[in-house]
């Protein structure tokens, strides 16, 4: 696809947009990744999560550096940022914030709404799997609509506005299955592995010196919002747009086109949300890559992540202990990129 003369509100050609967009997010990897060590397709999630307007969903067992990374992204971006520590005994009000008793000028008393931790740009909910379902769904109109409404009057969040939410494994022990409505609102359900020795070798080297480095401003917020509209111009064509649908609907075990793995296993599968996510970050690794085009590449490359956490099990998968990232692959192998005629 020929790439446009001139895009933007600046009037910059669609080649220097697309490099000066790779070598910002270059930028922003490099300062965070003098804290963060061995987790490099984290990293990518995380600000994919951020440069789409979505919400990122970080697995992994305690320990791995999830927290510290959320933190470090909020850092070299210059973002506020919040901690909420998910708890059995976590309340809405607790997230969101209440309306509390005040003395006015004049002696009087009045309610003022006390803002929650949820109004910031960058919120890390830690271990959002250990407070109950009641408590998680607090967190849906922020990040559906990016707004928070308490007694009939709804509040505004700052942009940008990114959820960024660890969960410790569900075979772990004190944790509750997120709500599907929610999970659906993850852009992203990102892996956190264990790092190689190489990595160990740092993160000790680091954390046991006398000093431990810290991230810096490099992007500002004003720069993160001009990056996330370039990401919106990317074109995406008609073949493309296609494939990402065709792959959708093969999530679903009640189509004909399903795969056997799909229809042996699934009960559920993904939403439109789900394309959507694999869209945008398909746009973005094509930005990353210096291309102004989203390719059936770059969607093969971000359904993983996109689909894992939308696509629902039946008895028999979750029985033999299959895994979505089994059925995706084998939804992968068998959409051809090209449709049918």
């Amino acid at each position: 696809m020929p790439e446009p003369a001139v895009t933007g509100a600046t009037g910059e050609s669609a080649e220097a947009l697309v490099a000066r967009f790779k070598a910002d997010v270059q930028t922003l990897k490099t300062e965070i990744g003098k804290v963060i060590v061995g987790q490099d397709e984290i990293v990518d999630g995380a600000l994919a999560c951020l440069l789409a307007g979505g919400h990122g969903l970080l697995e992994g067992v305690p320990g791995l550096g999830k927290t510290m990374l959320v933190r470090t992204l909020a850092q070299a971006m210059d973002l506020r940022f919040s901690r909420i520590q998910f708890t059995p005994d976590l309340m809405p009000a607790d997230i969101l914030g209440t309306n509390v008793i005040v003395d006015d000028a004049a002696g009087g008393k009045r309610f003022e709404f006390q803002r929650g931790p949820v109004f910031a740009h960058i919120v890390l909910a830690d271990e959002i799997n250990r407070a109950t379902p009641k408590t998680q769904s607090a967190m849906l109109e922020a990040m559906q609509e990016k707004s928070v409404t308490v007694s009939k009057t709804t509040y505004k969040l700052e942009l940008p506005f990114l959820v960024l939410a660890t969960q410790n494994p569900l075979e772990m022990e004190g944790t509750y299955p997120l709500p599907e409505a929610q999970l659906d609102r993850f852009l992203y359900k990102l892996k956190v592995r264990f790092p190689e020795r190489d990595a160990l070798h740092t993160i000790l080297e680091r954390t046991t010196a006398q000093s431990e480095p810290e991230a810096k401003a490099v992007v500002s917020r004003e720069r993160l919002l001009e990056m996330r509209d370039v990401v919106r111009q990317v074109p995406v064509s008609h073949a493309v747009q296609d494939y990402t649908i065709r792959i959708l609907q093969a999530s679903h075990p009640d189509r004909p086109e399903a795969p056997e793995t799909t229809k042996k296993y699934v009960r559920y599968g993904a939403s439109p949300r789900g394309a959507q996510a694999i869209l945008l970050g398909g746009k973005i690794l094509a930005l990353l890559d210096g291309r102004f085009a989203a390719s059936c590449a770059d969607v093969k490359r971000t359904t993983a992540a996109a689909l894992r956490h939308r696509i629902i099990l039946n008895f028999e998968g979750e029985a033999e202990g299959v895994s979505t990232d089994k059925v995706i692959d084998e939804i992968l192998r068998q959409v051809p990129e090209e449709a049918k005629r």
